[in-house]
């Protein structure tokens, strides 16, 4: 059994799942610095010890993803299969430790990231340097999720709960966002996009701003906004990682979304004076 070690970089937030009742993508860097997705992951079932964080190594068994045909796709040999964690690179030094994997490819032109999603091996994963941020908005979504799917996954829980002494009865599926965030941004291609940002910690921020925030949905929007516009940003060396998603990968003009961001603070070259 040949194990593979990966850097995560990427946690998006849940969605709900008709077999796992809740799966998160993950993605990251393999030792040699070529991007991985792993999915499916029923990320809050796993073990407490098997919960990882971003940034951290994680040796897992995998088996290229059969049902996905995009390169980075890989799978879970076993759902079950413990998860090994390890070492988590921190941000000292200006985020030396994670730079190498960052920085080993970027792309600047999001049409040249398009082209090659479309062609085989059908990339599917990258960090992108925006040429300029121009916002950071949100919009209204659904509030609730699908009835129907919630039914599903509550009338299975309820069965397992006969055989496994009430187990699964006791997990309760995330709550789902009220508001869709997304960047404004360009490339060197000059298009401007807005690329919607699905990103764990995001919505994690939403809901705590929203606790401080006595409820007012407006105010916690604005604080989501000063952390993943303001502060990510001024005085920073900003990227984005960008992921497709399998369901739209080839049919959409463009099937990026945002999975994550990388901001180091902006490292200034002094001209020599000879």
């Amino acid at each position: 059994m040949a194990l593979t070690k990966v850097l995560i970089t990427v946690k998006t937030y849940p969605t709900l799942s008709d077999k796992y009742d809740e799966l998160v993508c993950t993605a990251g860097f393999k030792e040699d610095g070529s991007w991985i997705r792993i999915y499916p992951i029923p990320f809050r079932k796993l073990a407490h010890d098997s919960q990882y964080k971003k940034w951290q190594w994680i040796t897992l068994d995998l088996v290229k993803n059969a049902s996905d045909a995009r390169c980075e796709s890989y799978r879970p040999r076993n759902i079950d299969a413990d998860i090994e964690l390890g070492e988590t690179l921190d941000t000292s030094k200006n985020w030396a430790q994670r730079k190498p994997f960052v920085f080993r490819e970027v792309y600047t032109n999001l049409e040249d990231l398009i082209t090659e999603s479309k062609n085989e091996p059908y990339k599917s994963l990258a960090v992108l340097k925006p040429s300029e941020v121009r916002d950071f908005i949100w919009e209204p979504v659904e509030r609730e999720w699908n009835e129907e799917k919630l039914n599903a996954i509550y009338a299975n829980n309820c069965q397992l709960s006969l055989f496994e002494q009430d187990k699964d009865v006791a997990f309760k599926i995330v709550k789902k966002l009220p508001y869709k965030f997304s960047y404004v941004f360009t490339t060197e291609d000059g298009k401007e996009r807005t690329l919607m940002i699905e990103d764990w910690e995001l919505g994690m921020l939403y809901w705590n701003s929203l606790k401080a925030c006595e409820g007012n949905e407006e105010e916690a929007c604005k604080l989501v906004k000063r952390k993943y516009f303001e502060e990510m940003i001024n005085g920073r060396d900003f990227y984005f990682f960008v992921g497709t998603t399998k369901k739209f990968h080839m049919i959409s003009p463009n099937p990026y979304i945002i999975i994550g961001t990388f901001w180091p603070k902006k490292e200034f070259e002094y001209p020599s004076l000879f």
